[in-house]
């Protein structure tokens, strides 16, 4: 009889607790963290039209091509990465750059399908990127708990540094 009291409790109390959980917020166009100057959300920023959807590219290929810039040698001038697909979901950064110089990195694409993606990104990408504008080259740290953004990060910046040289 005892056991059965108990059963009884414990199921009650996990039936209850199931119950208390709310279900997952529906995300919005995920904002755009950068360093840069001006502020600008997820819709201002976007790859080119000729760029594939993020869902179908795979980490080696090319998701988007170099803003076009003017032929001066201080030109200031956009160029995006490729989009990197982490386990989390994909991630995509936007250099600016003075000359040979970053002077502010956007992360345009990141993971933000789970609240926890959201918590842990909104974190660590302003830290990646002023790593970024400091070491002027993506030779840098990943961010201790964010570590599948962080690897996406630099690759992504590597191939904007890149394609910025070519």
């Amino acid at each position: 009889m005892r056991r059965a009291v108990v059963t009884s409790a414990a199921t009650a109390a996990g039936v209850v607790l199931l119950l208390s959980l709310k279900p997952h917020e529906a995300a919005g166009p995920a904002p755009v963290i950068g360093s840069g100057s001006g502020s600008a959300t997820g819709s201002d920023v976007s790859a080119p039209s000729n760029a594939p959807s993020s869902g179908s590219q795979s980490a080696a290929g090319p998701s988007a091509a170099a803003a076009p810039s003017a032929s001066a040698a201080g030109a200031t001038r956009k160029v995006s990465g490729d989009t990197v697909n982490t386990r989390y979901g994909p991630v995509q950064v936007q250099v600016t750059l003075a000359g040979s110089r970053i002077t502010a990195v956007d992360v345009v694409k990141y993971p933000t399908s789970e609240r926890r993606d959201r918590e842990i990104n909104t974190a660590a990408l302003p830290v990646l990127n002023q790593e970024a504008i400091s070491a002027q080259s993506a030779g840098i740290d990943v961010v201790s708990g964010a570590t599948y953004t962080s690897d996406g990060y630099i690759r992504s910046l590597q191939s904007a540094l890149d394609r910025a040289k070519g």
